[in-house]
C-alpha cells in the first residue's frame, strides 16, 4: 500500500510518497491544470449571534452550510434557528473547480470552523476562512472519501479521516495549524458504504460520532471513543431507506441545541433536516424539509 506524505508530530513536511505517485503529481498534465487553475478564494466567517452561547462548550460544533456548484462557486447557509438555513447574499468563494473531498474544520477548540480541507490532484490543501489555500501533503489521492467528524481524537483540533481504494480507514489528528500528524489505521471493510458523515456528537456522550450508510441503505452509526487509535465503537443499525438520498451530510449543530444534525438531499434535489436527539439508539428525529428543488446544483455540501 502507497505510503502518504504528510506533517508529523513536530509539524515537519516529511514526503514519503512512491515513484507512482510522485510522477501523477508533477506530471505535465497536472502542471498544465494548476497553471490554467482559478484563483481559489475564500470568505472569513461571522458565527451567528443566536449560536455563540453554545458553540464553545456544545459537544457539536455550530458550522455554516456550504455547497459548491460545478463552476467551482461555494455558497454559505447560515442556520438561523429551529434548523432553518438562509442563503447569504453574496457568493463565499471561487475557483474551486478542481477540488473535492471538501470538509470543515476547528483548529481552535471555539466550537465553529476556521478554514476547510480540500483535495486537489493528489494535494491536500488547508484554506482558512478568509485566507489562502496552503499545501499539506501529497498523495491524498489514493483516498474516495476525506472527512473532518470533528476532533475524533480527543484533542483540541479537528482530525481528519480518509478511506483507501482497499476499504481501509486512516486517521490523521490535527496539530491546531492546518498541520496533520502521521496516519494511523484504525479500521477496514469502509468500502461497504456509499456514504459517511458526521461533525460532533450524535449520541449525547460528548465524543463526536459518524453514521455511515451501506449499498442497501441501512444507517449505521459508529459511536466515538476518544482514543486516536481506535476511535470508534463496533456500529449500530439506525435506520433503513436512505438509498432515497443522493448525498448525506452534517455541518454540526444546525438548531443550537448543542447535538450534531444531519442533513441529506433527495433525488429530486429537495434538503432533509434530520435533528439530533443525543441518542445513541435513536440518534435522530423525524425528518423535515428545510430546503426545495434546486439542491443538486451542488456537487458537494459540507
Amino acid at each position: 500500500m502507497a505510503k502518504i506524505s504528510g506533517l508529523n508530530n513536530t509539524g515537519v513536511l516529511a514526503r514519503v510518497t512512491v515513484a507512482a505517485v510522485t510522477a501523477a503529481l508533477v506530471g505535465t498534465t497536472t502542471a498544465a491544470v494548476a497553471a490554467d487553475a482559478p484563483k481559489r478564494t475564500v470568505a472569513g466567517v461571522e458565527q451567528n449571534s443566536d449560536a455563540s452561547a453554545f458553540s464553545a462548550a456544545a459537544a457539536a460544533p455550530v458550522n455554516y452550510l456550504h455547497g459548491v456548484n460545478s463552476a467551482g462557486v461555494i455558497w454559505r447557509y447560515e442556520p438561523v434557528g429551529g434548523g432553518a438555513i438562509q442563503r447569504l447574499n453574496t457568493q463565499s468563494g471561487s475557483g474551486w473547480n478542481y477540488d473535492k473531498h471538501f470538509t470543515q474544520a476547528d483548529m481552535d477548540g471555539n466550537g465553529s470552523a476556521n478554514g476547510m480541507y480540500t483535495v486537489n490532484s493528489g494535494d491536500l490543501t488547508y484554506t482558512p476562512f478568509g485566507g489562502s489555500p496552503r499545501f499539506i501533503g501529497g498523495g491524498w489521492g489514493i483516498y474516495n472519501e476525506v472527512f473532518s467528524a470533528a476532533s475524533t481524537g480527543g484533542g483540541v483540533a479537528d482530525d481528519i479521516l480518509a478511506r483507501d481504494s482497499y476499504g481501509v480507514l486512516w486517521h490523521y489528528l490535527g496539530n491546531g495549524n492546518g498541520s496533520l500528524t502521521t496516519r494511523y489505521r484504525v479500521g477496514s471493510g469502509w468500502n461497504q458504504y456509499t456514504q459517511i458523515a458526521g461533525k460532533g456528537d450524535v449520541s449525547g456522550d460528548g465524543r463526536p460520532d459518524v453514521v455511515a450508510r451501506d449499498r442497501n441503505g441501512v444507517l449505521w452509526l459508529y459511536k466515538g471513543t476518544g482514543n486516536y487509535r481506535a476511535p470508534f465503537a463496533t456500529r449500530t443499525r439506525i435506520g433503513s431507506g436512505w438509498n432515497t438520498y443522493n448525498a448525506i451530510v452534517s455541518s454540526g449543530d444546525l438548531t443550537f441545541d448543542g447535538k450534531a444534525d444531519l442533513v441529506a438531499r433527495d433525488r429530486d434535489g429537495a434538503l432533509w433536516l434530520y435533528k439530533g436527539r443525543g441518542s445513541s439508539t435513536t440518534p435522530y428525529t423525524g425528518r423535515v424539509k428545510i430546503g426545495t428543488a434546486g439542491w443538486n446544483g451542488f456537487r458537494e455540501l459540507f
